[in-house]
């Protein structure tokens, strides 16, 4: 094919000439010609050759063959089989075993196709007839008088399409036809029709026709439970572990009128984004008291009117300005690297608080992470909410966050707080090591997405001014639509800020 191809190109584009061509490729005329008329080579004349031996063997080796397309698989003769039948049964035919291993390959072939073709018309045709002709439906009543296969003719008159399949595949067995045919007439596997058969031999109708199981409804209560047990110890549930496993996971939700299986209990974990072997993802807290005090934060919630505030507390940072890294699309062939060492252009520790009834924002910038900086928050809150009668502050276990001074601090404001017109300043501190609890870790997260990764201010002042924006244009859409609504990145924060045990506000992928 290739040297009629450079031929042809040297015919056009060349010398020009047949006789040209042929005397620089050395080739005949007559091969030039050929390949400026044929784009591939014709196929070479093979003239037939005569078998005086093998015509005497031929009627003999075909009345074998197809004799044994009647008769089962496990009964049928093989080529060396036939070859020996041929050196018993004619010994003046003295020809070899590869001999009639390729005639008997090859006629085997032409009749597996004739065979394929007549016997799957005739059941294609049958089946055709069962489906669209009332008679044949009686004739197999009568053939087949037992009351299974009376219900079968049922389901072929008005049953679903999948039902009928069925029907037909075994009525088709017991009527005699091959397995491999029916097959091939209902476009399903043999092992499938093996399978329909045998149900129905072993357990009737029934059996054949059973539905699949249904699958259980979600069930919010029992996916909320599940999580609330993934954020708790062990150890609150009476199990001498620091971890939990499947085991026990399973045997505490049966005794808490939660039965599900092993399956939808790991199907719930893996569709939540949890990992068992990532303790960062999966978040605990080892406080004995972790019960209580997510029990008081919880009345406090259920129990807060319009007069009072409820308060999640927390320091972002400190974190260094400079070019951050991220997720973000960039064109073809373009690479996108953030140098590993840099100079840094600043740094920011974000203190701030969110209000949960009306989801504003109050935050400011600290030198230092330390009580004098949670005494200005109470003190800024204060103010702020001076119409509200009680604000509530809940924060994490830090050191500054539960200290003497500060409480001796909160304590004094509290006895002049009715005569000066201030709220009382209550706390509710989060359970020990439950940083996944606190709802303003959820703004973080929204908030580093939106203005820190992918970021390269070149000043401190500059981010501040972006941070300020953010909280600006957050804090008013929320008064503007006190529902979570909206297209605005803080709208698709990856964990809604909520409180809620199941809920894991410290998203790892956005700090």
């Amino acid at each position: 094919m290739q040297l009629y191809k450079r031929l042809r190109r040297e015919y056009e584009h060349g010398l020009g000439s047949i006789r040209g061509v042929a005397q620089k490729y050395k080739v005949h005329r007559r091969t030039v010609r050929a390949a400026l008329k044929n784009t591939v080579p014709p196929r070479r004349k093979v003239t037939p050759r005569k078998r005086t031996k093998m015509t005497l063997a031929i009627p003999f080796i075909d009345a074998i063959l197809e004799k044994d397309f009647k008769a089962p698989f496990n009964q049928r003769h093989t080529a060396h089989q036939i070859w020996g039948r041929v050196q018993i049964e004619m010994p003046a035919c003295d020809i070899g075993e590869s001999t009639v291993r390729a005639y008997v390959r090859i006629r085997k072939a032409e009749l597996d196709v004739t065979e394929q073709q007549t016997s799957s018309q005739a059941a294609a045709a049958w089946m055709m007839e069962v489906l669209h002709s009332g008679a044949a439906l009686r004739v197999i009543e009568k053939e087949l008088p037992s009351g299974a296969a009376s219900s079968l003719v049922g389901f072929i008159k008005g049953g679903r399409f999948r039902e009928r399949k069925k029907a037909l595949a075994v009525l088709g067995r017991l009527r005699g036809i091959r397995t491999a045919v029916i097959a091939r007439c209902l476009k399903m596997s043999r092992r499938t029709i093996g399978r329909y058969f045998s149900r129905f031999a072993n357990g009737g109708l029934n059996a054949l026709l059973l539905a699949k199981a249904t699958k259980p409804n979600d069930d919010p209560e029992r996916d909320q439970f599940l999580f609330s047990l993934l954020h708790s110890p062990p150890s609150a549930h009476g199990i001498n572990r620091t971890s939990w496993r499947m085991d026990d996971l399973h045997r505490i939700m049966a005794e808490s009128s939660h039965r599900t299986s092993r399956k939808r209990i790991r199907a719930l974990i893996k569709r939540a984004g949890f990992k068992w072997r990532k303790a960062k993802v999966v978040l605990t807290s080892n406080d004995p008291e972790y019960h209580t005090k997510v029990g008081v934060i919880k009345q406090i919630l259920s129990d807060l009117k319009e007069d009072g505030a409820f308060f999640s507390i927390d320091e972002y940072g400190p974190f260094a300005i400079k070019r951050k890294g991220g997720t973000k699309r960039v064109g073809p062939g373009e690479d996108y690297v953030v140098p590993q060492y840099q100079k840094s252009k600043g740094w920011l520790i974000l203190t701030a608080a969110l209000e949960l009834s009306r989801n504003q924002i109050t935050h400011f910038y600290s030198l230092k992470k330390n009580t004098e900086e949670m005494i200005k928050m109470a003190d800024l809150l204060r103010a702020e909410y001076r119409t509200c009668r009680t604000i509530y502050l809940s924060w994490d276990a830090a050191s500054w966050h539960i200290s003497r001074k500060l409480f001796s601090h909160l304590e004094e404001v509290n006895q002049q707080a009715v005569q000066d017109g201030f709220p009382i300043v209550k706390t509710a501190p989060l359970p020990a090591g439950a940083q996944f609890l606190n709802v303003i870790e959820s703004v973080f997260s929204g908030m580093a997405k939106g203005i820190i990764h992918n970021s390269d201010y070149p000043s401190a002042g500059a981010a501040k001014d972006a941070i300020d924006r953010y909280f600006k244009e957050r804090n008013a859409f929320f008064v503007r639509c006190p529902k979570r609504a909206g297209r605005k990145i803080w709208g698709h924060e990856r964990v809604p800020s909520e409180f809620s045990e199941s809920n894991n506000c410290k998203d790892p992928l956005y700090r």
